[in-house]
C-alpha cells in the first residue's frame, strides 16, 4: 500500500525489527523520553491489552509492538493531524492487527468501555498558561495541559485499568510531588521510579542547565520514569539512575544498550 507523505513529513528507520515512523518535522517529534519509557515498560505480559494515552505519532506503541508480546495496543490521540500520522504509521509497519487508533479525547476514553492491563503515557509536561504559547498548535498541545490535565490522565487510567493493572509514565521531576499525590489519590500506587540525568560530568551541561544547578553543584534529573499499580499495597522501589552521557560526553553503556535493543 502506497502511503502519501505531505510536506514536512519524513520516514525514519527505528533500526529495530524493520520498524519505521513518519514524523512531521514542524510538529512535535518524539525524543529520548519516548524511547526510555518503551524500555521501562517493556516487561509487559503476553497477550496484554495496552493503551497509549496521548500517543502523539504512535512512537511508544510502535516500539512496544516490537519489544513485547502484547495482544492489542490502542493509541489514543485527540489531535486529528497527529491521529492521521498514527494511522499512516500503523499502515507503514503493517500493524493493523495489533495497533488500533482512537481519535478521541483522553476524557472520553472511559465511555468506550475498554479494560486495559497496561497503560503507557508521555503526557504534556507543563501546566496550562505556564509558558509562552507556541504559534504551532500541535507543539503547544503536546507540551502544555491544554485539553487534559495530569489529573485527567490519571483519572482515566484508574477508570480503564483492570485491578492490579499497571501504569507507566514519563514526566518531569519538578512535577513529581503532584504525580505521586494524584496517583495515590486515584488508587494507583507508585511502585517503581527511575530518574534520568543528562550527564555524569556537570561540565557538559548547557549554560541554561548550569544556571539551574544548585550552588552545591549537585546535578538535577531531567526526566522521571514511574510505574504505578491499581489497588496495590504501598511499597516504592527507586531504581538506579540513568545517565545519558558519560564523562567524555558520549552515550553511556545503558543508553547504548537501550538503543541497541531498538
Amino acid at each position: 500500500m502506497e502511503i502519501k507523505l505531505y510536506k514536512d513529513e519524513k520516514i525514519e528507520d527505528l533500526q529495530y525489527k524493520g520498524l519505521k515512523i513518519i514524523q512531521n518535522k514542524k510538529w512535535f517529534c518524539f525524543g529520548m523520553d519516548a524511547v526510555l519509557l518503551s524500555d521501562f515498560a517493556k516487561n509487559i505480559k503476553t497477550n496484554s491489552t495496552v493503551v497509549d494515552l496521548g500517543a502523539g505519532t504512535g512512537i511508544i506503541s510502535i516500539l512496544l509492538s516490537g519489544k513485547t508480546k502484547a495482544k492489542k495496543i490502542i493509541c489514543v490521540e485527540k489531535q486529528k493531524e497527529m491521529a492521521e500520522i498514527i494511522n499512516k504509521n500503523i499502515q507503514l509497519n503493517n500493524l493493523q492487527e495489533k495497533l488500533e487508533l482512537k481519535n478521541i479525547d483522553v476524557l472520553e476514553l472511559p465511555k468506550q468501555k475498554i479494560k486495559a492491563d497496561v497503560i503507557v503515557t508521555n503526557p504534556p509536561y507543563k501546566k496550562k498558561d505556564s509558558g509562552i504559547e507556541n504559534e504551532n498548535k500541535q507543539k503547544y498541545i503536546s507540551k502544555f495541559e491544554t485539553t487534559a490535565t495530569l489529573e485527567d490522565f490519571i483519572i482515566t487510567s484508574n477508570k480503564i485499568l483492570k485491578d492490579k493493572g499497571k501504569l507507566f509514565m514519563v514526566h518531569r521531576p519538578e512535577r513529581l510531588t503532584d504525580i505521586l499525590f494524584l496517583l495515590r489519590k486515584h488508587k494507583l500506587e507508585p511502585k517503581r521510579i527511575q530518574f534520568v540525568y543528562s550527564h555524569i560530568n556537570p561540565k557538559y551541561y548547557t549554560k541554561k542547565e548550569k544556571n539551574n544547578i544548585h550552588k552545591s553543584n549537585k546535578q538535577f534529573a531531567k526526566l522521571v520514569l514511574i510505574e504505578a499499580v491499581k489497588n496495590a499495597n504501598p511499597f516504592l522501589k527507586v531504581e538506579e539512575n540513568i545517565y545519558v552521557y558519560d564523562e567524555a560526553g558520549n552515550y553511556t553503556e545503558k543508553i547504548k544498550e537501550i538503543y541497541n535493543q531498538l
